[in-house]
């Protein structure tokens, strides 16, 4: 999420040439946005990072003057309202996660953005958002959302993170045809469905919800990452269409037998730890087979607790193509 997410990772370059966002050292304590700290920087910056500066209002910083700024960061400080950003049209990358932002506001004018972080913030509604369609990446982890709305505009949006809210629906997401990520973890979610347009799915990750069957998923012929650990299912169902799939995560439900999987020529890892699979006889049956198949999780399971000393030798028996048995690699 943030990512359970997965999130992106920052990766660091040898070249001295790169050129890298200006960041400011931790300000230990700033809270006057008056104080010039930014009139050193030149007016063509294109990348800002003021990151942990302990900012309360945007309004006094002077952003205006950076009308080239393409990457503004403003993550971990003490924002509770997004203002005075409307010159900054050639903005792409937004970054105000872990503020005290409650609204969204003050963004109808940045039509350029591509990529929005609004996590860990006190967002109780996905709204104002309309004019931002060339968003491709959104995250609204960690806030008070209950309802899935306001992003029918959003045409272009490949990514959204919604994990740690109070959703219960999955619903709103008809428009969304490029979507290819979508992160549901920690909500409280009942029923996996409404996902019929989203053809393009790739990863659907919605862990730590309230679901009972694995199901909806028919039209989401291309989905290759399923994630639905710490649910309550009791059956592996529902997958028939989704032969793509590479990786498949259910971890810490109530499964008890090991079936329907067995279609899934394209699956590399298998995720099932902390279930109730107790038959050698369905792990050979159901996986021998699968060519891709390189790792599997199956501790927690009564296969692995009521033998644990045989427990990696049968498994390796059963699947010699596997590379890697729970955390370690077979030898």
């Amino acid at each position: 999420m943030d990512n359970d997410k997965a999130q992106a990772n920052n990766q660091e370059s040898d070249d001295e040439q790169l050129e890298q966002p200006s960041r400011l050292p931790d300000s230990h304590g700033r809270t006057d946005p008056n104080d010039g700290f930014l009139d050193d920087l030149e007016d063509d910056l294109e990348d800002l990072d003021l990151t942990h500066q302990r900012i309360t209002c945007i309004q006094g910083l002077g952003l205006g003057r950076f009308k080239s700024l393409q990457s503004l960061a403003l993550r971990q400080n003490l924002v509770s309202r997004i203002e005075c950003l409307d010159t900054l049209t050639e903005l792409r990358e937004l970054d105000l996660y872990d503020n005290r932002i409650v609204n969204v506001e003050g963004l109808e004018n940045l039509v350029g953005l591509t990529s929005l972080d609004l996590s860990f913030n006190k967002i109780k509604e996905i709204r104002k958002f309309d004019t931002l369609v060339n968003l491709t990446d959104l995250y609204l982890v960690a806030n008070r959302i209950s309802v899935i709305e306001g992003l029918d505009k959003l045409v272009n949006l490949r990514q959204i993170e919604l994990g740690a809210n109070r959703i219960r629906v999955i619903e709103n997401l008809d428009g969304l045809e490029k979507l290819t990520q979508l992160w549901l973890g920690k909500n409280k979610i009942t029923k996996l469905q409404n996902l019929d347009k989203l053809k393009n799915l790739k990863l659907l990750s919605i862990q730590s919800n309230r679901l009972r069957v694995i199901e909806g998923l028919e039209c989401c012929e291309n989905l290759e990452e399923l994630y639905v650990s710490h649910n309550g299912i009791e059956r592996i169902d529902g997958l028939r269409n989704n032969h793509k799939l590479r990786i498949l995560d259910i971890t810490s439900n109530r499964i008890s037998v090991l079936e329907n999987v067995s279609h899934l020529s394209h699956l590399e890892e298998l995720w099932a730890s902390s279930n109730q699979i107790s038959s050698w006889e369905q792990i050979e049956s159901q996986l021998s087979a699968l060519p891709k198949l390189e790792t599997v999780y199956f501790e927690g399971n009564p296969l692995q607790t009521e033998q644990p000393a045989q427990y990696r030798i049968k498994m390796k028996l059963a699947l010699p193509q596997i590379k890697q048995i729970d955390a370690t690699a077979v030898r």
